[in-house]
């Protein structure tokens, strides 16, 4: 029984409305990520004693949602959603905290911990395009997953900006951007009491009448292993270049502003496209948009590469943005149809526990390529761009492999 199945379009107007609360709550709440993502190389760049670490907090983000996310995932399966998106804003509060006192007392290792906790909220986040096409149609399914993701629209534009505002509110550069992300946690966690989902009961007793497959026949399923392989990459390698970007651009001799001014334009290329990305999923099919964002990520490092101008480096953030939207709500689309409500927790929890591993790998290489693969901060970003190439392959044949197969094997 597939998700289509148990989800006829009368659920759509509880969908809908769900879809209205998670967009707010990707808005408020997600405005911590590009603020964090800024903060943590500026600021692990000042208290690590080794500059090839400098990014290894933004690594600890997500090796924190890497971890989270196989506990996480059957816990929002057997009591609900809510309850994992609330234990994510307080673990996001905690984070921020916790970081807060790291630069407070000058400790590398408890801005660290910080940063590892703020990854239990990341990991909650991330499963919010998950709980929009919980009961949605599959007409409404894309178009709810794309939904969700735009309200990271107005993070793109709140995040970098409170950014510029608090870097100085406090005698302690970039203290002021944790307490904020404290208060953004706080005031946004009550949205969620917001919330009309499905029954947690009522999914755990489906789960009784319902075959499990195990993880192994999961990965063997074409479509799941394809779905992971593309989400993986996709975002990955967006990671992989936004973690090392203010380090360049600051490196090549421009000003926090600057870098911030890029951040934001990236976030927002992110977001923006989700308003159609749904709609065009539906039209063209989702492995040719999956195909499209690969595309538009190999572009974005053969701009990078050609320069280190603004323009340069805006132009290929933005088209960064807009090939991870393709890439990874393409993969998600095409991942939330691919299983059943049973097997919901796991191949949910099994994707972003592999997806956000290799995120984890990202960040940490992109500090050490900055940092340490060159003489000068242009070597290092060009190292960063180049090591894009393989795993676009990857990707790019798991895609065609996928095409060739016939549709009965998919």
């Amino acid at each position: 029984m597939t998700d289509a199945a148990i989800a006829p379009a009368r659920s759509d107007p509880r969908t809908r409305r769900n879809v209205a609360v998670l967009v707010a709550a990707q808005a408020i709440l997600g405005s911590q990520m590009p603020m964090l993502f800024v903060v943590g190389g500026l600021v692990g760049n000042t208290l690590t004693p080794n500059p090839c670490l400098a990014t290894l907090p933004i690594s600890m983000i997500v090796f924190g949602s890497m971890t989270t996310a196989p506990w996480i995932s059957p816990l929002m399966q057997k009591r609900g959603r809510r309850a994992g998106f609330v234990i994510g804003a307080l673990a996001g509060a905690l984070g921020a905290t916790v970081a807060g006192f790291g630069l407070y007392f000058g400790s590398f290792l408890l801005l660290l911990l910080g940063s590892y906790i703020s990854g239990i909220y990341m990991s909650a986040q991330g499963f919010y395009r998950f709980a929009a096409a919980d009961g949605a149609s599959e007409q409404f399914r894309a178009k709810a997953i794309s939904y969700v993701m735009a309200g990271g629209l107005l993070s793109a534009i709140v995040g970098p900006q409170l950014n510029k505002v608090m870097f100085d509110f406090s005698v302690i550069p970039f203290l002021g951007s944790y307490i904020a992300i404290v208060v953004l946690n706080l005031v946004g966690m009550l949205l969620f009491f917001l919330l009309d989902l499905p029954n947690a009961a009522a999914m755990a007793a489906s789960r009784t009448t319902e075959t499990i497959r195990s993880k192994m026949e999961l990965l063997k399923t074409p479509r799941v292993a394809v779905a992971i392989i593309c989400g993986m990459v996709s975002y990955a390698l967006m990671n992989l270049v936004m973690t090392s970007t203010p380090l360049a651009v600051m490196g090549c001799g421009y000003t926090s502003a600057n870098a911030n001014d890029i951040v934001s334009a990236h976030v927002l290329a992110m977001f923006v496209p989700s308003f159609f990305t749904g709609h065009l999923i539906n039209r063209f099919g989702v492995e040719r948009i999956l195909a499209c964002g690969l595309a538009i990520l190999g572009l974005a490092g053969i701009v990078a590469l050609t320069g280190v101008t603004l323009g340069n480096f805006f132009a290929a953030l933005i088209l960064l943005g807009i090939g991870w939207n393709f890439g990874f709500i393409g993969a998600t689309t095409m991942l939330a149809s691919s299983h059943s409500v049973a097997e919901r927790g796991v191949v949910q929890g099994m994707n972003d526990t592999i997806v956000f591993g290799c995120v984890t790998l990202a960040s940490l290489a992109s500090g050490g390529l900055m940092n340490c693969s060159g003489g000068s901060p242009v070597e290092g970003w060009n190292a960063v761009n180049i090591a894009m190439i393989p795993f676009l392959t990857l990707a790019g044949g798991a895609l065609i492999w996928l095409a060739l197969r016939p549709k009965s094997v998919r």
